[in-house]
């Protein structure tokens, strides 16, 4: 399955790419295929996988802020790999 997540603390006012950059080693350490945006992060992995690397992002800003919002998009295919770069290449072969 495919999930697209952002999480960021409610109430910074400004700066948010050190704790982006934060996120972003906790899904570098989990191995499973990603992809950083400008908008968020797409991860490509079994439910529990996935489930456990967002948890764990949540909670590392928990640990530094006191209100903490996620927004997840899932795109859950069966017996589907590496579609992230295939979904990407099925449009640009469109073009």
């Amino acid at each position: 399955m495919i999930v697209e997540f952002d999480t960021y603390p409610i109430g910074k006012e400004s700066g948010l790419s050190e704790d982006i950059a934060e996120v972003e080693k906790i899904i570098e350490s989990s191995g499973l295929e990603h992809q950083l945006t400008a908008m968020g992060t797409i991860i490509e992995g079994d439910w529990d996988e996935v489930m456990k690397v967002i948890k764990k992002c949540h909670h590392h800003l928990r640990e530094d802020y006191d209100r903490v919002e996620t927004h997840i998009k899932i795109d859950d295919h069966a017996g589907r790999a590496g579609r992230i770069e295939g979904k990407v290449e099925g449009v640009k072969n469109n073009l």
